[in-house]
């Protein structure tokens, strides 16, 4: 790199990523694609503001998922203010591919695995977060590996059942309004979809491992009658052979 380059340049307001509190830009800082995330003008004066910046910089800083857009710095951007600096992500958002009716079965494929990975992980971890939506999850440009650009502003020692009720009513609308999209008919999906979107918050599934193995037509009931059943056998043969040695 040479020593007069420029350390911010081609710095450009997404409107269509902006998030509730902050504004999102794609720049290029020493000459390599990011991503910005700063508080809205209105919002970037107010003390709790910052903090709440700052804050969700600490949360994120130590994620690592191959489907979360992974947080490299915090940084004072010329022009722009203070940022949130991530990974280049560009490319197009579910909202805008339901929009311009351009989701494909590779996209819905997806959501099925990439994004319940995605969520499982932050459930673990604890995260609470901005309410998932088709204009914060995006598919690369290139390979079209789904990202998740909004995933969380604080990690708890453990998450509500509302939390978890509500991250499961959330992707059950997301996935509804992308298989609505591409007319698909998938019988397991469509089922998933309902349950994640029952009414009754207690009639949904616990969490999104359940989702997961509901999705793969693994219901939990099945894996736990193998595990006993396994443990059975094991205890058969210890028995055998316990005899045996006698």
């Amino acid at each position: 790199m040479k020593e007069d380059t420029p350390r911010w340049t081609e710095i450009e307001h997404l409107p269509e990523w902006d998030e509730e509190f902050y504004h999102v830009y794609t720049a290029r800082k020493l000459g390599k694609w990011v991503m910005l995330k700063t508080l809205k003008p209105d919002l970037a004066s107010k003390p709790e503001m910052q903090s709440m910046l700052e804050k969700e910089f600490d949360v994120r800083y130590n994620l690592a998922h191959p489907h979360i857009v992974m947080i490299n710095d915090l940084e004072d951007v010329p022009g722009v203010g203070r940022c949130i600096i991530t990974d280049d992500v560009y490319g197009d958002s579910l909202a805008k591919l339901i929009r311009e009716g351009k989701v494909t079965p590779a996209h819905i494929d997806k959501l099925r695995h990439q994004l319940v990975d995605a969520l499982e992980y932050i459930q673990t971890n604890h995260l609470a977060h901005h309410p998932l939506r088709p204009e914060n999850i995006i598919f690369t440009e290139n390979i079209g590996n789904l990202k998740l650009i909004d995933v969380g502003f604080e990690q708890r020692d453990s998450l509500t059942p509302c939390d978890t009720a509500t991250d499961i009513y959330n992707y059950g609308l997301v996935l509804r309004r992308a298989l609505d999209s591409v007319g698909s008919t998938d019988a397991t999906m469509r089922r998933v979809a309902a349950r994640c979107l029952d009414p009754n918050p207690k009639a949904r599934y616990h969490d999104m491992t359940q989702v997961h193995l509901a999705l793969e037509n693994r219901p939990v009931r099945r894996i736990y009658l193998t595990i006993i059943a396994f443990l059975a056998v094991m205890v058969l043969m210890l028995v055998w052979l316990s005899i045996k040695t006698r």
